[in-house]
């Protein structure tokens, strides 16, 4: 009898579950071992303190999930709080993400088919991502409250998505350049021997060839919209999402320390969900990942 290995995707999901237990497991054991005031090194704390105020128990922030956000009669488990902050997050960075998405293409095809404007555009692409982005928030929200377009109002929200689009281009624009210049030379003999114009080249060869640099591309921008939202809305006091929800509940944080740990697991789950939308798509292009590359 021949005995049936795991599938890859069985393995994947088994990874990860076995990943999160290790990484609970590191959790309890860093706050047993760990003194409260953790590790200082010639006055310097090289290792976060563990005391329950600073690193509450897993078991007593699960317990809090299920309790009411605060003390009104009206309010909502915390659980129910943080997925909806969550959403709303997650909505913001999808956007930033699907503008990120379309500019980074389009820079990327302007920069492969002229090579003047990869000489200089490329180097500004990377100087933009040198910029910090708590300072860049506020003057994002200061433009955008100054536009005018007829009946257009620039909403607050608005804001945030630019900062998302901001880190979420340049990962695409420099993944998806770099898959369109992939294709082996004799490949590329092929197409002008048969007279096919740059056009359908593009479309035919190049695009192709660019999903094994392009998935890798699009998982690093997800990641970088969901945290580029959360830290525009502290910037910019954006209420209603994950951002805003970490430093409200950071002020109770001494008394409830429990409680402000559940929007940080919720910008953790957030992420994952955003990865897991890359995968869906990546699945619909499986037939280009035959090398896809990390």
């Amino acid at each position: 009898m021949t005995s049936r290995r795991p599938s890859g995707r069985t393995r994947a999901i088994l990874t990860g579950v076995l990943g999160i237990v290790a990484l609970m497991a590191v959790w309890e054991l860093y706050k047993w071992l760990a003194p409260d005031g953790g590790v200082t090194v010639g006055g310097a704390t090289v290792l976060p303190r563990a005391s329950d105020t600073a690193m509450p128990h897993l078991w007593e922030m699960a317990e809090r999930a299920g309790q009411p956000v605060n003390r009104s009669s009206s309010a909502v488990p915390l659980w129910r709080a943080v997925l909806e902050a969550g959403a709303f997050s997650f909505r913001v960075a999808a956007i930033g993400w699907l503008v990120g998405v379309v500019v980074g293409f389009l820079l990327a095809i302007v920069m492969q088919r002229f090579r003047t404007a990869r000489s200089a555009v490329l180097p500004w692409v990377v100087l933009s991502q040198t910029v910090p982005l708590i300072a860049l928030a506020p003057l994002v929200k200061g433009w955008g409250n100054k536009l005018e377009f007829g009946s257009f109002q620039w909403e607050p929200w608005m804001s945030v998505a630019v900062i998302a689009s901001y880190l979420a281009f340049f990962p695409v624009a420099v993944g998806v350049l770099r898959g369109l210049g992939s294709p082996e030379a004799v490949h590329l003999d092929l197409m002008r021997s048969f007279g096919i114009g740059w056009w359908r080249t593009l479309w035919r060869l190049r695009l192709p060839a660019s999903v094994p640099y392009l998935l890798p591309a699009l998982r690093l921008a997800a990641a970088n919209a969901v945290v580029g939202a959360v830290v525009a809305e502290v910037s910019t006091g954006l209420k209603g999402g994950l951002g805003r929800m970490i430093i409200e509940f950071s002020q109770a944080g001494s008394s409830d320390p429990a409680k402000a740990w559940a929007p940080i697991f919720g910008a953790v789950l957030v992420g994952l969900v955003a990865a897991g939308v890359v995968a869906l798509i990546g699945l619909t292009l499986r037939r280009y990942r035959y090398a896809e590359v990390s």
